[in-house]
């Protein structure tokens, strides 16, 4: 079991808590609970795509899928899965988000301005790193468009608060499968 320094316990839920209630609490919940909030996450370009990381990016992509792409069976979530590795290769600009322990929690792939994909580790979401991410391929790539599946209102919503707005839809993916696609570019100022 992983101990938070003094520091941490000062500044949270454990301040003013007895000794008992402190361990308790460490006892049933993991030690990524006591990561900072704060704790600084860095941006970077990958251009060394070795397999370690692939493998790393498609645990991150497998588990933000399973908890936004409820739509899709677990046959189909593998069989994509099997692309994903290629796609993470092939992508123009792949950047990532880690931790300062240099844990990759997210990733954004960029071709000619249109974005092919974000993802975030479920454990992740909600943090606001999907917007540094976005944010950051806006302002230094250019991302002006891009295509989410129809039946992920959330990352529809998300993408309109980011300023994006639908221009067009498809009944199907560009696979070719029932999964319709709605297509997105930034509005312009």
């Amino acid at each position: 079991m992983k101990i938070p320094s003094k520091e941490y316990l000062d500044k949270t839920l454990f301040t003013g808590r007895s000794l008992f209630d402190v361990l308790t609490y460490l006892q049933t919940n993991s030690s990524d609970d006591f990561t900072k909030k704060d704790e600084q996450m860095k941006i970077i370009e990958i251009f060394n795509r070795d397999p370690l990381l692939i493998q790393k990016l498609l645990e991150v992509w497998e588990s933000s899928v399973r908890a936004t792409h409820l739509f899709l069976s677990d046959n189909d979530i593998n069989h994509i899965k099997e692309y994903v590795p290629q796609a993470l290769k092939e992508v123009d600009h792949l950047l990532i988000i880690e931790t300062i322990r240099k844990v990759p929690v997210g990733f954004i792939g960029i071709d000619n301005q249109h974005l092919e994909m974000l993802f975030i580790s479920n454990k992740e979401r909600k943090k606001g790193l999907g917007k540094m991410l976005l944010k950051y391929g806006i302002e230094n790539f250019g991302i002006n468009d891009l295509a989410v599946n129809e039946q992920n209102p959330l990352a529809k919503e998300f993408y309109e608060h980011m300023g994006f707005i639908v221009y067009k839809r498809t009944e199907t993916d560009e696979q070719g499968n029932p999964y319709p696609l709605l297509y997105m570019k930034r509005k312009q100022i």
